[in-house]
């Protein structure tokens, strides 16, 4: 594969490797939200067969999304090329993998409100919670955090694009489990992102090859 033909088809992995995480992220954060509007504070409560259908399918959307994520997160790193700064891409890896880590812990936690009785463990939810909004979200606002700078001094963001990523970073890691939806900060910066990416990378297409 020669160089110009690597330099196009790494973006596009991770646009569109981006859209996927991010549609099914959300899906399973709204499907979970709706189900369970109460979070903690609702642990006792019954759980009915609409509810444990929604968390159900939200549940397994969560695998795909975590694939999705790692190729993200892989065709990101392919991007940067050897031109990344190792401390930072260091964060931004382990970041990236935690984050992943927490999701799925907090997706099997979760699968105690799906129990034949309609009585959700108490326990599980409240890990299951914990994870997804604490220390998942946590990971993600790093992860953001981290990307933004790589992206800013790789050149390869532009400047209010950087900016909204510091901004999704701050929220994510100030508010955590204080405001409801706040989860769905991380997938929209993400398919900002990816969007981002796909835009250059049809413009980079777009223009003439150099002569030899």
């Amino acid at each position: 594969m020669d160089r110009k033909h690597k330099r196009l088809t790494t973006p596009w992995a991770a646009g569109l490797a981006g859209m996927v995480f991010a549609i099914l992220t959300a899906t399973a954060i709204v499907l979970v939200r709706i189900a369970l509007p109460s979070g903690v504070d609702g642990a006792g409560a019954t759980v009915d067969a609409g509810q444990r259908s929604a968390v159900r399918t939200a549940l397994e959307l969560v695998p795909f999304a975590g694939i999705a994520f790692l190729w993200f997160m892989g065709a990101l790193r392919e991007h940067g090329g050897e031109r990344e700064d190792k401390f930072v891409s260091t964060v931004f890896l382990g970041s990236g993998l935690v984050f992943v880590a927490t999701l799925f812990g907090a997706a099997a936690a979760a699968w105690s409100v799906l129990d034949e009785g309609g009585q959700g463990s108490s326990f599980g939810r409240d890990v299951a919670y914990a994870l997804l909004t604490t220390y998942a979200m946590r990971m993600a606002a790093v992860f953001v955090i981290t990307t933004s700078t790589i992206g800013r001094r790789l050149g390869v963001l532009p400047r209010p694009l950087a900016v909204v990523g510091y901004l999704a970073g701050l929220t994510l890691l100030v508010v955590g489990a204080n405001v409801p939806w706040s989860e769905l900060v991380f997938p929209a910066w993400v398919l900002v992102l990816s969007l981002n990416i796909l835009w250059g990378r049809r413009s980079a297409a777009a223009q003439p090859a150099p002569s030899a």
